[in-house]
């Protein structure tokens, strides 16, 4: 009668592109992710790198964020780390992922796609699905427009 199990991620995605070269976008989120992430997502009041060694695959990071009055604080590990072209982390205190993928859109301007995944809800959250879909969507174009804006306009 009822189905209680959800495992559909509740997710948010968003594109934009940015009038620069996909190094130069690679190398603000992903080079320098401690110094930018906090940047384009001023949600993120701290931001800490857990592992030893350089950025890049494997890397284990600690955030505290203030989501709308709400602090929380996770970890993440860099799943995916391809110069260039991908990054991607997944919670591993929290079941989320961030996936930004860049694309050649012309030889001056990439095309980033940025995708929030949200794995699982936990029973008491279910019955906000939409809200927090809706929430996560206007999350993942926010966070496209923060990066470009950051990039083309300050001129990291």
């Amino acid at each position: 009668m009822f189905n209680l199990s959800n495992d559909k991620p509740v997710v948010g995605k968003a594109s934009i592109v940015i009038e620069k070269p996909e190094e130069h976008i690679f190398n603000f989120i992903g080079t320098e992710l401690l110094a930018n992430y906090p940047r384009w997502s001023p949600e993120v009041h701290e931001l800490e790198k857990l592992t030893e060694g350089p950025l890049g695959l494997g890397t284990i990071c600690r955030q505290v964020r203030v989501d709308q009055g709400n602090r929380s604080e996770s970890t993440f590990r860099i799943i995916t780390f391809e110069p260039h072209i991908h990054i991607c982390f997944d919670g591993v205190s929290n079941s989320f992922r961030c996936d930004y993928l860049l694309e050649p859109a012309n030889p001056a301007a990439t095309q980033i796609t940025f995708t929030f995944e949200l794995l699982s809800l936990e029973l008491h959250m279910r019955p906000f699905e939409k809200l927090i879909h809706i929430a996560i969507q206007d999350g993942a174009e926010r966070t496209v427009r923060n990066i470009k804006h950051l990039i083309e306009v300050d001129s990291f």
